[in-house]
C-alpha cells in the first residue's frame, strides 16, 4: 500500500479545476493556477476572438495578448464557469475595441508621416510599397527612448495640443515643437536610410 496520499482537489497541480477554485488560486498569485488557466482557456479565447474578428488573425492575436494581461491584473473570484467565461469574453471584446482604437490612431500617425516623407521616399527607393514604409516607421518609433515615444504618443495618437503638453512638462511650446521636429527628422532619416540600404541590397 502506497504511503503517498492524493492531493486535495483544489491543490491538484494537473488537470482542470472548477472556476471557483481556479480563480481563487489565481487571485492568490498561484503560478500553477495560471498555467492551468492558460492550458484551459488560451485556445478557447483564441477561437472566440477569431469569430468576433471575422477571422482576422492579427487582430485576434493582439487582442488575446491584451486580454491575458487584463486577466492577470484584474482576476477575482468567480463562483462558476458561466460567470467566469462571461467575464473573460467581456475582457476580450474590450481589449479588441481598445486595440482597434490604438491601431487607428497609430495608422493615422503613420499616414501623416508618410505624406511628409513621400517625395523623398519614392525618389530614393523606387517601387517600395507604402506598407513597407509603415512597417519600418513602426519599428523605428518602438526603438525611440521612452520620453520621445511618450511625446509622439501625446501629440499624434492622443492628439493633445502642444500648449497642453508643454504645461504638463513644465516647459515652453517652442521647446516641445523643437523636440517634436528633431524626433520627426530622426525617424525620417532612420527610415529612409533603411530603405536605401534595402534598395542597394
Amino acid at each position: 500500500m502506497s504511503s503517498q496520499h492524493p492531493a486535495p482537489a483544489d491543490q491538484n497541480p494537473r488537470g482542470p479545476l472548477d472556476a471557483a477554485v481556479l480563480t481563487r488560486r489565481m487571485a492568490e498569485g498561484d503560478e500553477m493556477a495560471y498555467r492551468i488557466f492558460y492550458d484551459d482557456y488560451f485556445d478557447r479565447l483564441w477561437r472566440y476572438l477569431l469569430v468576433v474578428t471575422a477571422g482576422n488573425e492579427d487582430e485576434a492575436r493582439e487582442s488575446l495578448q491584451a486580454t491575458l494581461v487584463r486577466v492577470t491584473r484584474h482576476i477575482k473570484l468567480f463562483r462558476n464557469e458561466d460567470s467566469f467565461w462571461s467575464w473573460l469574453t467581456v475582457l476580450a471584446r474590450t481589449a479588441l475595441a481598445d486595440e482597434k482604437r490604438k491601431r487607428r490612431r497609430y495608422l493615422s500617425f503613420l499616414d501623416r508621416f508618410t505624406q511628409h516623407a513621400n517625395i523623398e521616399f519614392h525618389r530614393s527607393t523606387g517601387n517600395h510599397a507604402d506598407e513597407r514604409l509603415q512597417i519600418l516607421l513602426e519599428q523605428k518609433v518602438a526603438s525611440l527612448p521612452p520620453d520621445e515615444q511618450e511625446l509622439i504618443e501625446q501629440k499624434y495618437f492622443a492628439r493633445r495640443a502642444v500648449l497642453e503638453i508643454a504645461g504638463e512638462l513644465q516647459t515652453t511650446e517652442k521647446a516641445v515643437e523643437s523636440k517634436l521636429s528633431r524626433i520627426r527628422r530622426k525617424l525620417k532619416d532612420a527610415v529612409l536610410a533603411e530603405l536605401n540600404n534595402e534598395s542597394r541590397g
